[in-house]
């Protein structure tokens, strides 16, 4: 590094530390500059640092004033240059499209802004480059002007309103999406809205509008017939199967030897893959191939028997769906899914024409969370010293956990089953174990079956399978034992079972009716819980 350079490092390092002994100053304020990144070349650059630093608050204020209403600026320019004016009606096919660089330089400059910052841009981009509401308007009291005319009139004006309902900056991500990167860039883009809208860093409904737009264009493009099948096994491209470990949501892979399995003999996975997105999963599956429907999950994923192991046609019956994870959060909303798992289904019917059982083996996520807010401070435990209005255990389950807990009936009870279900301790306790079986069970199958959103069924997972057409089939006691496991359900999985005869009656009883197709198993624990409970 030459004198000079060291010099004007130097200088900016000691500005750097002036800077924090102002109260209104801090590095985050000076992040803007990083948007324009050819400005730190220039040595003024360090001066005028220096300058900011030693100087006054008021002063201070002004400069990064100045560099705020620069950086709106540049944003500014920027959706200026790369967002065209809609067309007119009439040249809406005629019109040409915009140079490839303007689309380039958009993609930039969006990745070159700070998380704060891609806010006020997106901001702007929905608000000020949206739908023409005038527009809309006018031709929206046309419309209404236009009834008692002729017909061929009519459809004109609604394909006129039609035509004007689209979003200015709706032509700019579609001509994003025909360049090298550009879909994936897009499901990022909508990976940020959807960040951004859920976090409550911004209330703005346009922003919520862009979200839908970007949904619409997405849900397009992926739609089942683009999206090819892959099945990864130990020769896929390292990078590939590197990207499947990295994305398993469900059950963390552990290292190299436990992907191996996982791609192994009488194990299966797949992929949807886009052509726009090479080498990039877009949705995953794991299959377990058994003799009979599994009912404990450490039997799959740690089996090590299977990984040199020979597979017998002979021996497999039924197909285990035990993980499914979407790599993609900006392609939340978009079926890919369900799709999935039925060309899976095929694709097994065919490698194994005799195979006749499919089924999930799945997590309960939000079980004990739910559990844990029945049980809160402002439930009381009805009987054996209780006041309330809830009995969601028998007298003979609260005195097993009083004695093990040494507490009294009643708060403290409640107070220490809370405890043991938050630290999983009850589960080394063979008597509270046995105790408290028949109670979780029928909590937890009410929980999936009873516990409604909208009419439809709480839990994600039982929803995504319901919808899919399968039956809530069986609950596993002591399915998961690991710690994730007895956090997230007590250590209960669900099979639901894929009756292929009967998905598509099930899905459409369950999507148009809110009816949840259980098998009696099931259903006679939710009997035991309303019989026991009062919520």
């Amino acid at each position: 590094m030459s004198v000079a350079a060291h010099t004007q490092v130097t200088g900016l390092f000691l500005c750097r530390s002036r800077l924090s002994k102002c109260a209104m100053i801090s590095l985050y304020l000076v992040r803007p500059l990083r948007s324009c990144s050819s400005v730190w070349r220039h040595r003024a650059l360090s001066e005028l640092v220096c300058k900011f630093a030693v100087g006054n608050c008021q002063t201070s204020r002004l400069w990064f004033s100045t560099i705020s209403h620069g950086l709106v600026r540049n944003m500014d320019e920027i959706l200026r240059k790369t967002v065209a004016p809609l067309p007119s009606y009439e040249t809406r096919d005629k019109f040409p499209p915009p140079p490839e660089s303007h689309s380039v330089e958009f993609m930039n400059f969006y990745r070159s802004l700070e998380p704060e910052q891609r806010v006020e841009f997106l901001e702007r981009l929905s608000e000020e480059y949206g739908v023409d509401h005038k527009s809309v308007s006018e031709l929206a009291a046309k419309l209404l002007e236009t009834q008692l005319r002729d017909v061929a009139t009519i459809l004109q004006v609604e394909d006129r309103l039609r035509y004007s309902l689209t979003p200015r900056y709706r032509q700019l991500l579609s001509h994003i999406s025909r360049i090298g990167g550009g879909v994936k860039f897009l499901v990022d883009f909508r990976a940020d809205v959807i960040q951004i809208t859920s976090s409550k860093a911004s209330d703005s409904p346009h922003l919520r509008d862009l979200n839908g737009a970007l949904k619409g264009l997405l849900s397009e493009w992926f739609s089942v017939g683009l999206l090819k099948l892959e099945r990864i096994t130990w020769q896929s491209p390292c990078a590939l199967l590197q990207k499947i470990s990295q994305y398993e949501a469900v059950h963390p892979v552990r290292n190299w030897m436990d992907i191996q399995r996982r791609v192994g003999p009488y194990r299966r996975c797949y992929a949807f893959t886009h052509a726009s997105m090479p080498g990039e999963p877009l949705v995953v599956l794991h299959v377990a191939l058994t003799e009979e429907i599994s009912n404990n999950i450490q039997s799959i994923v740690r089996d090590l028997a299977t990984v040199d192991a020979e597979e017998d046609a002979s021996k497999i019956h039924a197909a285990i769906f035990y993980s499914i994870s979407s790599t993609q959060p900006g392609l939340q909303g978009v079926e890919l899914g369900n799709y999935l798992i039925k060309r899976v289904v095929r694709e097994l019917q065919s490698e194994f024409p005799h195979m006749s059982q499919f089924s999930s083996l799945s997590p309960i996520p939000g079980f004990t969370s739910w559990l844990q807010g029945t049980l809160g401070p402002s439930r009381k435990v009805e009987g054996r010293g209780g006041a309330g209005v809830t009995e969601l255990l028998s007298e003979c389950e609260w005195r097993e956990v009083e004695e093990v807990a040494g507490v009294g009936p009643g708060p403290p009870a409640m107070e220490a089953l809370r405890r043991l279900l938050a630290t999983g301790d009850w589960s080394r306790s063979e008597r509270l174990t046995r105790a408290l079986e028949p109670a979780l069970m029928r909590l937890c199958a009410w929980y999936l079956y009873g516990e409604k959103r909208r009419g439809y069924a709480i839990n994600p997972v039982a929803n995504f399978h319901l919808q899919n057409g399968a039956t809530m089939w069986r609950l596993n006691w002591q399915a998961d034992a690991s710690p994730r496991g007895l956090a997230n359900s007590c250590g209960i999985m669900v099979n639901y079972r894929y009756f292929l005869s009967e998905t598509a009656a099930n899905s459409a009883t369950y999507l148009q009716n809110k009816t949840v197709s259980a098998s009696d198993q099931v259903l006679a624990l939710v009997a035991q819980f309303q019989q026991n409970s009062k919520l």
